[in-house]
């Protein structure tokens, strides 16, 4: 009996630790980071919401435009979206973390510089650059943020 109740313990215990640090590689991803799309520099603050994360422009450089009024997100196909600060643009949505693959995936990524959304799918290349790589059917096109904190 004894034999018995300590190896279901084990078992349990085991799951629990497993359960643990595929949450913690999971949440990996959160931070700040520095990202450049068409030379311009940016910072970038992922956070976890929900069963998945996000990305969101924090910083930017070149904000203010020359006539003193804030860059906003103008291609932006959505309308309601087009007076949003350019600091303050979601880039990825809804990525959640697939343990096999060790990858962030089935969300979106948003480029303002273009005004289109594509499929999306991060990785880190090694612990401060994380590789985002978004695709629209055969086409796809990968950039690299430096992870800051």
């Amino acid at each position: 009996m004894f034999k018995v109740m300590r190896k279901k313990l084990l078992t349990l215990v085991t799951l629990l630790m497993v359960t643990f640090s595929a949450f913690a590689q999971a949440d990996k991803i959160v931070g700040t980071y520095k990202a450049v799309q068409a030379g311009v520099n940016s910072k970038v603050k992922i956070s976890k919401v929900g069963d998945g994360y996000k990305a969101q422009i924090i910083w930017v450089d070149n904000l203010i435009n020359e006539d003193g009024t804030t860059r906003t997100d103008t291609k932006n196909p959505d309308k309601a979206k087009r007076n949003t600060p350019a600091n303050k643009i979601v880039l990825i949505e809804k990525v959640t973390y697939n343990e096999k693959g060790q990858t962030w995936e089935n969300g979106k990524i948003y480029d303002p510089t273009r005004g289109k959304s594509f499929k999306v799918v991060c990785s880190f290349k090694d612990a401060k650059t994380l590789k985002v790589k978004g695709s629209f059917g055969p086409f796809s096109e990968t950039v690299y943020w430096t992870k800051l904190d």
